[in-house]
């Protein structure tokens, strides 16, 4: 019987972000949540992204402590099965 904590989730993203939507639709097919800053409009959480990456692309997915720059599916599952 596995007893996996539920991971803590961040989005960085813009509206008009392509890749951003679809990020956000495929977290909520899998029934994840998620905490979503649009940096369009945050400026504090648009300096924070560039702390953690040292650039503006978006989106930038951040579970637990792992960054990614980037929508990629596969990566995202790999951290989220990750102990």
């Amino acid at each position: 019987m596995s007893d996996k904590k539920t991971k803590k989730i961040e989005i960085y993203s813009t509206p008009t972000c392509h890749f951003c939507n679809l990020a956000k639709e495929w977290f909520k097919e899998k029934g994840l949540a998620y905490t979503e800053y649009d940096v369009a409009k945050d400026i504090q959480k648009r300096k924070e992204m560039v702390e953690l990456t040292g650039q503006l692309g978006v989106p930038v997915i951040k579970i637990e402590d792992d960054v990614l720059i980037g929508f990629n599916p596969n990566k995202i599952a790999e951290l989220l099965a990750a102990e």
